[in-house]
């Protein structure tokens, strides 16, 4: 069973390495690519302010945030909820040197010791779609996923956001995804084998007409490119 965590933050800012801390958490659970609605979100107090860019952002006040948990308080739940996954993260440099930075501060190791493996879609959107803008905006209007709800970056919106956005950037990989599973109960499904070694596909020579109906498409286009076409060089060699 594959299981993939959709994981966004909000910060107090963009430098995890000059003081700017994690103020929100929201992760969405995939279970072999569909939705489980066992998503974790968590606010947290970051013991500063967060920078006015950010909050034109975010949209999340120093005030409601002065009574929420620290990250060190949550760090174990956190953990226990990635164990193992793969995450994914639009560019996850930026969330992952965050979490790095917090989980350093309570004296533990980096994430990549916790998770099976980090995926950034926005390198895969990089690479799907090359020269075009790629931000979780771009890829909803792109790919047709409903964002009219988010008028300010919020952690668990993202996430679920993102969810469809990766759902649908990698439709069709698990199309013939068969689960070896035959317990109904669990929603397993069992299929038969099929033994292909008695099948015996027929050959379709060509016709005498349709041979030389290729000859004479053959020698039109070696005539247009003068005779340099490759067959000829093969034919002379």
């Amino acid at each position: 069973m594959t299981r993939q965590i959709v994981l966004d933050t909000e910060t107090t800012g963009l430098s995890a390495e000059g003081g700017d801390r994690i103020i929100e958490l929201g992760c969405v659970e995939l279970l072999n690519r569909k939705l489980t609605g066992n998503n974790l979100h968590f606010y947290f107090n970051p013991g500063r302010d967060s920078h006015e860019d950010a909050l034109k952002v975010h949209g999340i006040s120093n005030e409601f945030l002065r009574d929420k948990p620290k990250f060190a308080e949550l760090a174990p739940d956190i953990l226990e909820y990635l164990q193992g996954a793969e995450v994914i993260i639009h560019n996850a440099a930026f969330d992952v040197g965050f979490l790095n930075k917090e989980l350093e501060l309570t004296g533990r190791p980096a994430l990549k010791t916790y998770v099976g493996s980090v995926t950034d879609t926005l390198a895969m959107a990089k690479e799907m779609f090359p020269g075009k803008r790629n931000s979780l905006d771009a890829l909803c209007d792109r790919l047709e996923v409903d964002n009219s709800g988010r008028t300010l970056h919020g952690a668990l919106l993202d996430a679920e956001l993102l969810a469809d956005v990766y759902i649908n950037m990698t439709r069709g990989q698990d199309a013939l995804l068969v689960i070896d599973d035959t317990d109904d109960s669990a929603g397993g499904i069992s299929v038969a084998a099929v033994d292909l070694g008695a099948l015996v596909l027929p050959v379709l020579p060509a016709s005498e007409q349709e041979v030389a109906s290729h000859a004479e498409v053959l020698t039109q286009i070696d005539k247009a490119s003068n005779g340099k076409t490759i067959w000829r060089k093969f034919q002379t060699a």
